[in-house]
């Protein structure tokens, strides 16, 4: 009777230990994921500010099985280096700029063009819509995860700009579309970094700066550049992407969290900095007495006009491709007009 009460003893310890032996496996299967997210503008500005919410919501939904590693201010990949960064696995997820490297992402392009977005909302489902429904080549190596763009690029000046005649022969930092829209314009764009563009227009090396609003009050350019005029000029688009691989390897559970948040965020981020450039304004008013103007529409009309052959190469380059050029472009134009209609009110 006492041998066999020792051997259930030797027996439920045996099996104790094997539990207990079993149970940081057990952790490991369940332990956290931790995904590297690299983005390239500094942490305040709205692309990092999006990145935040977006980190959070996976956090969040996945109820802390997910944790993002946040990189903003090109601190794990310089800007013109995210998208290949992501691919080679360096970072698994990035935010980068298409149109800092041009004619490689040319289905995004066509967003990028002078069509006259009055919002990021609107010109961020366009793009979302327009990269959903054309699946491009130029996104085959990653997955997707959210799409937006900055609101319409403005002028922003050391003297009022009231008319188109008033642009000719003005020094204006730009980037991008901008260089050839401003020379289209009359202008003289001198292309150079956000970052460099406050010593540059203190220093008379420009005399103002063509971007997007809300850095009147994120970077205080409202402080030295005291007037705006709003026109819509063009938008910059944003894709966030992730290493396939990565992608590949996360649980169903959390892939379908990230899938349900894409249009959200594009939503999200669109409508967030189009306040901000509401606030920014008032802001910049309130504080230095900022003035904004708006072209007539006489020289809208003009501006228009003297931008339209922009969309017209953009067609030939696309269509020599092989890609539908002109019906791109007629898909950017009919998409614009149903979320104005949505959301334009």
């Amino acid at each position: 009777m006492k041998a066999k009460s020792l051997l259930l003893i030797f027996v439920a310890f045996t099996l104790l230990s094997g539990f207990y032996l079993m149970t940081p496996k057990e952790s490991y299967s369940q332990a956290v994921i931790t995904l590297k997210y690299a983005n390239f503008p500094p942490a305040p500005t709205f692309p990092c500010v999006q990145m935040e919410r977006w980190a959070k919501e996976v956090e969040k939904r996945t109820n802390g099985k997910v944790k993002i590693q946040t990189f903003p201010g090109g601190t794990l990949l310089p800007a013109k280096s995210i998208f290949d960064g992501v691919v080679a696995g360096t970072a698994d997820i990035g935010n980068f700029a298409m149109s800092y490297q041009p004619g490689r992402f040319p289905v995004s392009a066509a967003v990028d063009l002078p069509i006259g977005f009055a919002s990021a909302k609107v010109a961020g489902l366009v793009l979302f819509d327009l990269v959903e429904k054309y699946k491009p080549k130029e996104y085959e190596k990653v997955k997707m995860i959210t799409l937006f763009t900055c609101p319409p690029a403005d002028i922003m000046t050391k003297t009022p700009v009231k008319t188109l005649a008033d642009l000719k022969g003005m020094e204006l930092r730009a980037s991008g579309t901008g260089a050839a829209v401003l020379k289209r314009l009359g202008a003289i764009p001198v292309g150079m970094p956000q970052s460099e563009a406050p010593e540059a227009i203190q220093k008379g090396v420009v005399k103002g700066n063509v971007s997007s609003m809300e850095i009147l009050k994120d970077f205080n350019f409202a402080a030295y550049l005291p007037y705006a005029t709003e026109a819509n000029l063009f938008v910059v688009s944003f894709a966030v992407v992730m290493n396939k691989d990565k992608w590949n390897s996360l649980p169903a559970d959390v892939k379908k969290v990230i899938d349900d948040l894409a249009r959200e965020q594009s939503i999200w981020t669109g409508t967030y900095v189009d306040d901000h450039v509401k606030e920014s304004l008032e802001w910049s008013k309130k504080k230095y007495n900022h003035q904004l103007f708006k072209f007539s529409n006489a020289d809208t009309a003009e501006m228009n006009k003297l931008l339209k052959p922009m969309i017209e190469e953009y067609i030939s380059q696309v269509t020599a491709q092989g890609l539908p050029g002109a019906q791109i472009v007629k898909d950017v134009e009919a998409l614009k007009a149903k979320y104005e209609k949505q959301y334009n009110k």
